[in-house]
């Protein structure tokens, strides 16, 4: 029987597959508990070739771009300059017009592609100009229609290489040149997730906080949004929920390390609900959960004791048994497709909170920070995060969300861009 999920309607039992922990600095094996290729450290044979004119201004050429390619999205961010001169728009070519003007005109890009409007962050200043950062998002199984985007408005006309992190700069290295013409300069993932983080949070968002935890999480009523300075952030315990998870302990800038992580995360969901039934999308997933009951899939402590389990303080609408129900005929052939896609948000859920907040506990950390695109537009796993760690670690523990969720990582490639020219 579970002990450590949370208490409520929507708690949890279980823990999950543990991976050994790794101990590094600044670099790591990849934000998944299945980790991937080694990531290869920087050398300056490495570095990007830049165009000769940019030499002169010391900065990278436009246009500025940052790339995660994860597991299930790929996340492009791309600064835009609102202070172009005169002079520069002049001897401005085609090419970079026709990508400024496609990528912000738009905020959809064919079938998939997304341009998040909200997130945008306005008149920010990165290295010496004043722009606008636009955040943008499609599916990965979608990345042959982005190569050919590149192949059409002749990208490697502008760049020779794009700075990109995530386990497909590994796999799709081949593809990027084949296909485009560009050479990708793989950056650790772990890395760039860290560097987009502070700098994110450094900048805050257009005037607001951008980090915030909910406060009264388990009252609908009473739930809300509530800011929060990072200001001094270490230690910190930062869970990256992608496709999978990682969890990693920052203690400074420049000295963090991934403690562990579990293979059932963003990807799960989707994967199970698909499979349950028979959804298509990530957001028609989380609205079917939305008007779910988990309890009618979830085997409780009072199905099993009549009521409360007072010794160790298990309250009878705790989770004992996820899915415990549907051993039974009759239960599952009462239970309705929003009800298995509430109870397995539930279950992934929480998994990930027991875990998080074990690793707290070990690591003496009493902030712990979630991020990732398993969290956009998924307020019941927020609320869910939150009241758990409060709960169970009876108000020591404190969840944080960040509102740009699943950008770090391309933002750290971005900042990697705009620091191989120095």
């Amino acid at each position: 029987m579970a002990q450590n999920g949370p208490v409520g309607p929507d708690s949890t039992g279980g823990g999950g597959e543990h991976h050994p922990p790794r101990r590094r600095t600044s670099s790591s094996d990849g934000p998944y508990a299945s980790a991937g290729a080694p990531r290869e450290r920087l050398s300056s044979s490495s570095r990007p070739r830049q165009r000769l004119e940019s030499l002169g201004r010391n900065r990278p050429p436009f246009p500025w771009f940052g790339l995660d390619i994860g597991g299930t999205l790929v996340k492009l961010v791309y600064f835009e300059p609102r202070d172009i001169t005169a002079e520069e728009e002049q001897e401005e070519v085609e090419n970079l017009k026709s990508i400024r003007k496609y990528l912000t005109s738009n905020v959809a890009y064919g079938q998939t592609g997304i341009r998040d409007v909200h997130l945008e962050l306005k008149d920010l200043t990165m290295r010496g100009r004043k722009g606008n950062l636009h955040f943008i998002r499609f599916p990965t199984y979608d990345l042959p229609v982005f190569l050919q985007m590149a192949q059409q408005k002749q990208f490697s006309s502008l760049h020779t290489s794009l700075c990109a992190t995530g386990g497909g700069a590994y796999k799709f290295e081949d593809d990027f040149m084949t296909v485009s013409g560009l050479e990708l300069w793989k950056l650790d993932e772990i890395d760039c997730l860290i560097k987009g983080v502070l700098f994110i949070d450094s900048v805050g968002f257009n005037g607001q906080s951008q980090c915030f935890y909910l406060e009264n999480p388990k009252d609908p009523e009473r739930c809300q949004k509530i800011p929060y300075n990072l200001e001094n952030p270490y230690p910190l315990l930062l869970v990256n929920i992608g496709s999978g998870v990682s969890i990693l302990a920052v203690y400074s800038k420049d000295n963090y390390k991934r403690v562990t992580g579990t293979s059932l995360g963003g990807g799960t969901f989707f994967g199970l609900c698909c499979l349950l039934t028979g959804c298509s999308t990530f957001e028609e997933a989380l609205e079917m959960a939305s008007l779910g009951d988990s309890t009618k899939v979830d085997k409780l402590v009072r199905d099993i004791y009549g009521g409360d389990y007072e010794r160790f303080g298990l309250p009878g609408y705790a989770v004992a048994s996820s899915f415990g129900n549907m051993m039974s005929k009759e239960k599952r052939d009462s239970v309705s497709k929003e009800d298995l896609a509430r109870a397995t948000l539930v279950t992934i859920t929480n998994n990930i909170g027991s875990i998080a907040r074990m690793c707290a506990v070990n690591e003496n950390i009493n902030r712990v920070v979630f991020v990732g695109n398993f969290l956009r537009i998924n307020t019941i796993s927020m609320k869910l995060l939150a009241y758990a760690l409060e709960y169970w670690s009876k108000g020591q523990l404190k969840a944080f969300f960040l509102e740009h969720e699943g950008y770090f990582g391309a933002v750290g490639a971005l900042l990697e861009l705009l620091t191989t020219i120095t």
